[in-house]
This record gives C-alpha cells, structure tokens and sequence, in this order.
C-alpha cells in the first residue's frame, strides 16, 4: 500500500470533545491529552505515518474498559486497544481521532494452573514477565516474536516468532479470551477445557482482529514445560537455496526443531557489525532443539547429516546457555542490526509466508528483485514455516526511494499470494497490508465485512485497519 493509500476516516469533532471531557472527569490523571503522550501511542515502528488519537486513557479493570467503550459508543467516537506500540503495520494510528485504550495498568497475573498447563493474564502482561513469573513452576510459554509484546497486543495482532515451528502461533495457543465489545458489553468467549465442540469459535474470531472486533481484557494461554536440555547453533550454506533445501528436508523428516531461523549474507554481514558474531559473512541457519540430553543431542546430529548433503557446514552447535543467549539476542536484534548498513536509514519490514515448498524459489525471485531495483535489503526468516522478512532500508525524505520500496514490497506480497501463500505470516493488515487483502481471500473479505458491521455498527473499534471503508 502506497502512503498515499492509508486511508482516512471521517473526524467526529463535537463527539471527540464531550468524551474528552467525559473521560477527563472520570479517570482524572489516567487520563492524558499531551502532544508527547498522544504522539507515543500512535508511534509505530514502520513507515506508515503518526496519526494520533486525540487522548489517552489508561484503565485497570474491565469494567473501566467497558465505561470507556460505551462513552464512545453513545458519542461515535474511535477506540484504539493500545499494548507497547511494538506493532508493524500501523495498527496503532487513529486516522480519525479518538481515544487510545492503554492496557499497560491491566498487568496481573490472575491465575496459573500448573497442573493444567495454562494460566489466566491481563493483556498489559508482557510475555517477558509472563515466563519471569513463571520460572519456579518449571513452565514457560512459548510465543517469542522478538519484541517484549504485550500478550493482549500480540494475541489482537496473532504474533507468532522464532519458536512457532514447534509451538504454534497466538492461534493456537489462546484457550479463551474476555472482551469488550463495541456496544460496552463484556463476553467470555470458551472455558479451560483443552477441547470443545459448543459453538462458534469466538476465540480464534477475535485473535488476530486487531481491536476491530472488541478489546481483550483477559486471556487464557497454554503453557509448556521448560526442556530439560537445550543445544542450537548456527550453520552456513554456500546458497540461500541450499539453506532453504536442507530447511525442508528438516521438515519433511520429522525432525522436532524448536526454532529454525534464515539470515542472508547481508543480514549475517550486519550481524558481526553489530553484534560481533563470529561466523562467515554466508547464508546461515540459526537451529535450536528442545528436549532430552540424549535427544537434543540427536537431533543436533541428525540436521549437521541434512546440511552436509546441501553442502552447509560446519555445524557449530552447543548446550551452553549462554552461548546461545548470545546468538538468540543476536538474532532478535537483526532490525537494529540491519540498520547499521545504511547509517540514517529507515526501514520497512515485510512479512510474507508461503507453503514451506515454494520457500526457496520465493526468496531466489525476491533477491532477484532486489539486486534488480538496486535496494538494501537484508532477509531474515522463520522458514521452519515458510514465513521470511525482508527489510527495506530507504531514505524517508526521498519519494522516489519511497516509492521504490513500495513497488518492491508490492511485488513480494503478490508473489507470496502467487505461490499459495499470503501477504502477513504474523505482522497483521494494520493499515499496510489492506490493499492484498482481497488479492489474497477475495470474497471473504465481504464476509469479514458483514462481520464487522454485525459486531461494530458504529464503526468505532480502529477504524481504518484490516478493512477499507
């Protein structure tokens, strides 16, 4: 989607000022008009530019998140469910005004079942915090995509990361949920049993909804057991196809990897500048396996055999936890890192997934494009499920350089969607990504409209994302 695209929404003026003052009466200093207030809360890190809500409210309870919607629904006025900011896709921008939502004060742990495996937060709950609070019960949970996301923002968003090869995304790992919806009302979508056959499945409705459908309030969350041992490492390849080969032949055979993870050789080249890795400037698999001592060591084995046959190696892998603290950290940091290529550089990230047989193709035609169209763009991946970013770095004051990256990233989506893939594997539609939405699912984007009407008839839960107007 072009800058040009985003779209706007109608301002409610003589709305948006009696619930200011509304909710400056009820929530006093919980209740913040500032411009640096306002512009933090509409702050993304992408491209897409700041459009602010016009206050910011930070409630504690659901009922308050209820008294807050309905003062919105009686006057028509936007309501945005805010979690960091760590979003990609402009989910957090008010391109209408309105009221940010800030669920930062809603960050209790309100109950862990160990013996259940699951436990019940507040969407202000980082996952950081989350697995912090954890640590003595021998449990974690699983879903890491880079950033310390709130676990509401990144249920709303249907995050996923490093380790969704193994443990599935937010999809599958949110048993149930609380929410408010558009008219004020609060429901409880299923219970904490690990099967159910009673009704729609309002659960996997509202993960991934972007705050368009109602606001969390409360999840449900499956946790794992820690492993007993842990080994990874890093391997690399002559090729990016060969990486993504060997990827697939991992796969295909069963091996149980926890996380397998591509960087390019500009990505790897980044990498040692910023975080002074030592392993050649070459396509690289970062690999981690989770398990038994015995097992871990097994499978370590088995994908050094996989890479060999691709001609990658040495495999350098290790049961230390801080070496592979080091790398994981490494790994996470490859945004930052990324933008150490181009000093004053912004970048834009993107976020295709295709069918795990495509990968290798789909990132030989997207290095392909790049070279062509003379871009800096490093790639990384989580290719275990055939998802990769490429990262655009461009001048943001230059409109040609802009509207390169636009074609490129134009280009790549419809590929992905060419391949039998789609055009976000865990960043969302946001406002970036609206333009590929019918490209990719055609007519039930009308249904999910029909949806939307039903559920929000006023148009009020962030507007202008997921769905144009």
């Amino acid at each position: 989607m072009a800058l040009s695209d985003v779209p706007a929404v109608e301002r409610n003026e003589e709305g948006i000022a009696a619930v200011l003052g509304i909710l400056k009466q009820r929530f006093g200093e919980r209740f913040q008009t500032g411009a640096s207030m306002r512009e933090q809360h509409a702050h993304t890190t992408t491209y897409i530019p700041t459009q602010a809500p016009d206050g910011v409210v930070f409630p504690e309870t659901t009922e308050e998140v209820q008294e807050i919607v309905r003062a919105c629904a009686a006057h028509r006025v936007p309501v945005i469910a805010f979690g960091t900011g760590t979003s990609l896709e402009g989910h957090v921008n008010a391109p209408g005004g309105g009221i940010s939502l800030d669920t930062s004060r809603m960050n209790r742990i309100l109950a862990v079942h160990a013996e259940d495996l699951d436990c019940v937060v507040e969407p202000g709950v980082t996952r950081e915090a989350l697995n912090t609070h954890l640590r003595d019960t021998g449990l974690f949970f699983p879903i890491d995509p880079g950033a310390n996301a709130s676990l509401g923002g990144m249920a709303s968003t249907r995050a996923s990361g490093t380790n969704a090869v193994r443990y599935g995304t937010m999809r599958e790992n949110v048993m149930a949920l609380t929410a408010v919806m558009a008219d004020g009302s609060a429901i409880t979508t299923a219970s904490r049993a690990k099967k159910s056959s009673a009704g729609y499945d309002l659960t996997r409705l509202l993960v991934g909804s972007e705050g368009t459908l109602g606001i969390i309030t409360s999840l449900t969350l499956k946790l794992y057991g820690i492993p007993q041992a842990i080994s990874g490492g890093v391997c690399p390849f002559p090729s990016v196809d060969a990486a993504c080969n060997a990827v697939i032949s991992t796969i295909q055979m069963g091996i149980p990897v926890a996380r397998i993870e591509l960087v390019n050789a500009l990505q790897m080249r980044a990498l040692k500048l910023h975080s002074h890795l030592d392993y050649p400037e070459s396509p690289c698999l970062f690999v981690e396996f989770h398990g038994t001592e015995a097992g871990v060591a097994e499978q370590a084995e088995s994908f050094g055999e996989i890479a060999a046959e691709y001609g990658g190696g040495p495999f350098l892998w290790t049961g230390v936890a801080e070496e592979r603290t080091k790398l994981w950290k490494a790994r996470h940091e490859a945004y930052w890192a990324s933008l150490t290529l181009r000093p004053g550089a912004k970048g834009l990230s993107t976020d295709v997934c295709v069918p795990i047989s495509r990968l290798a193709e789909c990132i030989a035609e997207t290095e392909e494009d790049i070279a062509r169209m003379g871009l800096i763009a490093p790639i990384v991946g989580h290719v275990g499920d055939g998802n990769f970013h490429t990262l655009v770095l461009m001048d943001m004051n230059d409109p040609k350089e802009i509207a390169l990256a636009e074609e490129f990233v134009g280009r790549l989506n419809m590929r992905a969607i060419a391949m039998g893939g789609t055009c976000t594997g865990e960043h969302g539609v946001g406002q970036g990504k609206m333009g590929f939405l019918r490209h990719e699912l055609g007519g039930a984007v009308d249904v999910m409209r029909s949806i939307k009407a039903a559920l929000d008839p006023q148009n009020i839960l962030n507007p202008g994302k997921i769905l144009p107007l």
